[in-house]
């Protein structure tokens, strides 16, 4: 999370599936973190197949110019599957954070024991919402909390810019869903 300089630096991939929000997920932590005043590269990435097939984005916040958006080993890794999990675990950084959908992954992810693990039943927390599409806020409020980085009202006061108008009557429950994830987390400390 730190580089040479100690200035803040954090590289984050967020993976899942289409339909998962992954790319809405990345972009609401990028929006936030520039809103907050820091420098952001937000790359998203996706199968061609959309709904169904890969995705993921990745999210470099620094506090100073970032000189490349290309991240090998992430400070923290959010996933929202199990594929996600096989695929991006080993990637991350000595010490690193991971945070996994606990709905969907069903074992303790076997890594370095320098990793701190965050399981959050996202899936559980989007239906008790009663919209199964903000299992991606839940997750993303759990690492915000646990990073101490932005509060999920900062996150949910950046939503609007980045969730198209016809989508803004979800604004309550997206906010909702980050207020639990970071609840969650805040409980599993």
């Amino acid at each position: 999370m730190q580089d040479t300089k100690n200035k803040f630096y954090e590289e984050v991939i967020i993976a899942g599936f289409g339909g998962q929000g992954i790319i809405l997920a990345g972009k609401l932590l990028a929006q936030t973190a520039m809103n907050a005043g820091k420098e952001v590269t937000f790359m998203p990435s996706y199968g061609a197949e959309m709904r169904g097939g890969t995705a993921n984005s990745t999210v470099v916040i620094a506090d100073t110019k970032i000189a490349s958006p290309l991240v090998s080993r992430p400070d923290s890794l959010i996933v929202m599957n199990k594929a996600s999990l096989n695929k991006f675990a080993t990637r991350l950084k000595t010490g690193g954070l991971l945070v996994f959908n606990s709905s969907l992954i069903d074992s303790k992810p076997q890594l370095d024991g320098t990793i701190d693990l965050l399981a959050v039943p996202a899936d559980d927390i989007a239906s008790e919402l009663g919209n199964p599409k903000v299992a991606n806020m839940a997750v993303l409020g759990a690492y915000l909390q646990k990073r101490g980085l932005f509060t999920p009202d900062t996150a949910a006061k950046a939503l609007p810019a980045i969730l198209a108008k016809r989508y803004h009557q979800t604004l309550p429950v997206n906010a909702e869903a980050l207020h639990r994830g970071a609840e969650y987390a805040k409980r599993k400390a």
